[in-house]
């Protein structure tokens, strides 16, 4: 492809130096897990999120399971959780032994919607998940209102929204937990899996550290039933370098979108929502077409990369053959027309320009 849909290598190539010293510095010091990397990075994560506690983890799903295991949620209560997501939001769920319940999304933002939400919601609802998909955050006054309102737990999967707004703030406001993946494509991402855990509950921290770590807060004493699941020290040091450049990744990222957003004009080709352009972390840029196999060979053609996030709805997946039968028209819509168009820190004004004029000229 002329213009990639993501390269990793060119992503990372700017921290290049950075990130070398840090790998001699990691090897020649000698102390390879949870020890001041680790450390270092939770700390200035969590300032980043506006929030008090971040716990490191091996990755996302990981994230998303020890904060429902530290929430000691009864086993088979019902979780209400987005139908369009991604596969880990749910399989989450299914993994510690809870009820996945989903719900349509707001067919204008693809998000949770707290109406739907609200109908779903019984004797059993344990906790609410929302997904700040593509890097737009879900409506957090509207989700913490109706938490409070049926005394439920608000978690977050913020995997595709690091440095995304919400009213000014980079924090979920109402949320209980929030689970981050910095898998290699993220918009900070390590170069290998890697994920935390960000809350304002210490006691909440303190259980998810005791439990990454097979249940144990003193060495070889074990208070709980935990997992393996470490953020490498490596990892983190990675991390801190990049954490540093993610406002202004972030902020590259929203003017691109911006530009898709005044220069595509094409009746075959439906814009993600705009109104929250610059708060968005724009991890990734989704549009909508009714023939999304033409509009794939087209760009191809035309030497343009892309992708589609995500193809089959999560309820279509055989690993999710209970689902199978669900009726969920919104969310087998958008899975059907989504296509993600390159948008990343090393995309130029030209190759977008390009990517417009190119778009603009199907038919």
């Amino acid at each position: 492809m002329d213009i990639p849909f993501l390269s990793l290598k060119a992503l990372n190539k700017p921290y290049t130096a950075e990130l070398e010293k840090a790998f001699h510095h990691f090897l020649n010091r000698g102390f390879y897990m949870l020890s001041d990397s680790v450390r270092q990075f939770e700390s200035e994560f969590a300032a980043f999120c506006s929030a008090p506690f971040c716990v490191g983890v091996a990755n996302g799903l990981d994230a998303l399971e020890l904060i429902m295991q530290s929430m000691e949620l009864e086993k088979g209560a019902e979780v209400i959780v987005p139908a369009n997501t991604y596969y880990a939001s749910i399989l989450s769920v299914l993994n510690v032994g809870l009820t996945p319940v989903l719900v349509e999304p707001d067919p204008h933002t693809f998000l949770l919607d707290p109406a739907n939400a609200e109908k779903a919601i019984t004797g059993k609802t344990a906790a609410i998940l929302a997904v700040n998909l593509y890097g737009k955050m879900c409506d957090y006054d509207a989700l913490g209102t109706l938490a409070r309102k049926y005394n439920l737990k608000l978690i977050t999967d913020a995997a595709q929204s690091h440095g995304a707004r919400y009213k000014c703030s980079t924090d979920c406001p109402g949320a209980d937990a929030i689970a981050y993946s910095f898998y290699p494509t993220k918009n900070l991402g390590a170069l290998s899996d890697a994920g935390a855990v960000v809350t304002h509950h210490e006691a909440l921290a303190q259980a998810v550290r005791a439990r990454r770590n097979y249940g144990s807060e003193v060495r070889y004493q074990f208070d709980h039933l935990g997992k393996n699941s470490r953020l490498s020290e490596l990892q983190a040091a990675f991390l801190s370098i990049k954490l540093r450049y993610l406002d202004a990744e972030t902020e590259r990222r929203r003017e691109l979108a911006a530009r898709y957003l005044s220069g595509i004009r094409n009746e075959q080709i439906i814009l993600p929502p705009a109104e929250t352009t610059h708060e968005d972390a724009w991890h990734l840029f989704v549009v909508r077409t009714p023939d999304r196999e033409k509009l794939k060979a087209y760009l191809q053609g035309h030497g343009i990369g892309f992708d589609v996030h995500y193809p089959v709805p999560p309820h279509r997946q055989k690993a999710l053959a209970a689902f199978n039968h669900l009726s969920l028209p919104v969310t087998e819509e958008i899975h059907r027309t989504v296509l993600s168009l390159p948008l990343n820190g090393t995309l130029s004004d030209r190759d977008a320009d390009r990517i417009i004029t190119t778009l603009n000229q199907y038919a």
